[in-house]
This record gives structure tokens, C-alpha cells and sequence, in this order.
């Protein structure tokens, strides 16, 4: 079987289609345009949770996404598959982090709270993301599907992590913080699921990200596309490596591809 005409294209949100001011540059809108009415099929795949996209998939009218590094995924406007973390291992890590100082987000698909009224890692991590520091309850996780976990601590800090939880999937998003999956959790797992419902093959697949959290998805597509500002890891497993988003990266890199 040959490749298909149309394609599956996939975005990263932070650092890939927005830019350093958090907006969408004009090119990345009108390229995202240009392949829908191109016929080929478009899709988020972010660490974001879905209240923390919403805004993004409506103004590029999208209807379609991998959520949560892929724990939570969405074909036009359904809900294909949901990998929540197992209560009595987030509860072995509350009390891991706890005896550390270290503050926890937990998320679910509708809010998010933090294990400490106030951190100023967690200040200071969000505010990267343009969110207000989450309220505080520490049993949130207790009676919910907790889809991702943030971890906030240093580099130097996380080994006792991974050493201590082999049965959790740690990626670094930031200094200062790491998303916590299940153990087999990542953005190539929910991409599996989404292609499973629409047809596509990895050879059909062309992917734009730029962190560490997109790199099994470079390894899993077709395509990999990396930002300008990517780091040099994530750009060494990237078929392309195009410029930064102010300076039209999305589009120049779907040209690239000759998809534009």
C-alpha cells in the first residue's frame, strides 16, 4: 500500500504553533487553513488538558485532538481514549513529593488544583503557560481520572523520581517542572489511537513540536518537524528543522514538506 494523497498533521501548542507572546502568528492561522481545505486532516498533540486548549481549537476550528501527552484523545469532537493514572500510585507520589517539599498539579479533563496554596516553581511555571497559579486541595486526585500529573522540581531533583517510580513516565517541559504520565504514557501512544480511528499510517503522518515531550512523536511519525527553538535532542530526531513561530515556522516548514 502507498501513501495516502491526504496526510495527518499534527501540532504542538507551547513553542510550536504559538509564539513567544502566546498567539497564533497570522501564517500559522492561514497554514492551518490551507490544509484543511486541502482536504488533509489537522489535529493538536500537546501536553495541554482539553480546558487549557479550548480556546486555541476553536479559533483554528479544530475539532480534533491529542490531549495530555496522550493520555486523552479526541476525533471530531469525540472521545476516543482516556489512560488515567491509577489513584494508589498518584497517592505513593504525594507522599513521595511531600516529604520533599515538592508541589504536585493534578489534572483532569475539566480543572486542575495544586498540593500547595502557593510555590513560586509552580508560579512561575504557569505563568510560562499563561495560567493563574492553581488553587490548593490536596486530595484532589481522590475520586477523579487524573490524566497528568506536574512534578515541580529541579533537574538535579528528579533522579530520586525516576529511580523511586519505574512504573511512571517522566518528561521535562520545564526547568523547574516535569509532566507525570503512566508508565507507557506519551504523545506517540495517543497518536496510535487517533490514527486507529482515522486510517492514517505513521508514513502518512507529518508532526511539528519542539521540546522534550515530542520526542517520541518525532520517533513514531513519518515526518518530524522541529521548531527553531527546539532543543538540539529533539531537533537531531526531526526530518526538518524549520525557524521559530514569529518567524512563520509553521508555514515555511509545510512548504518544506510541500503540503503549502
Amino acid at each position: 500500500m502507498g501513501k495516502r494523497a491526504d496526510k495527518l498533521i499534527l501540532f504542538d501548542i507551547d513553542g510550536t504553533l504559538l509564539d513567544h507572546n502566546h498567539q497564533v502568528p497570522s501564517s500559522a492561522k492561514a497554514a492551518v487553513a490551507a490544509l484543511q481545505a486541502a482536504g488533509h486532516t489537522v489535529a493538536l498533540a500537546t501536553g495541554r488538558s482539553p480546558f487549557m486548549l479550548e480556546q486555541l481549537r476553536l479559533e483554528l476550528g479544530l475539532s480534533s485532538y491529542v490531549g495530555f501527552n496522550g493520555q486523552y484523545v479526541v476525533h471530531e469532537g469525540e472521545v476516543i481514549y482516556m489512560n488515567p493514572h491509577a489513584t494508589e500510585l498518584l497517592r505513593e507520589l504525594a507522599a513521595f513529593a511531600a516529604e520533599r517539599n515538592h508541589p504536585l498539579v493534578h489534572l483532569d479533563a475539566e480543572q486542575m488544583s495544586c498540593s500547595q496554596a502557593y510555590h513560586p516553581y509552580v508560579e512561575q511555571c504557569m505563568s510560562s503557560l499563561r495560567v493563574e497559579h492553581p488553587a490548593c486541595d490536596p486530595l484532589f486526585y481522590e475520586g477523579r481520572a487524573i490524566y497528568q500529573t506536574m512534578l515541580f522540581c529541579t533537574q538535579e531533583q528528579e533522579e530520586a523520581y525516576r529511580s523511586r517510580f519505574n512504573n511512571l513516565h517522566f518528561v521535562r517541559w520545564h526547568s523547574y517542572s516535569m509532566d507525570v504520565l503512566p508508565a507507557e504514557g506519551s504523545k506517540a501512544a495517543g497518536i496510535q489511537r487517533l490514527m486507529a480511528r482515522t486510517g492514517f499510517l505513521p508514513e502518512d503522518t507529518i508532526a511539528f513540536g519542539d521540546n522534550y515531550n515530542d520526542m517520541e512523536m518525532f520517533s513514531y511519525v513519518g515526518c518530524g518537524i522541529a521548531m527553531g527553538n527546539a532543543p538540539e535532542p529533539v531537533k537531531s530526531l526531526a526530518a526538518y528543522v524549520t525557524v521559530e513561530a514569529h518567524q512563520d515556522g509553521i508555514w515555511r516548514g509545510l512548504q518544506w514538506a510541500g503540503l503549502i
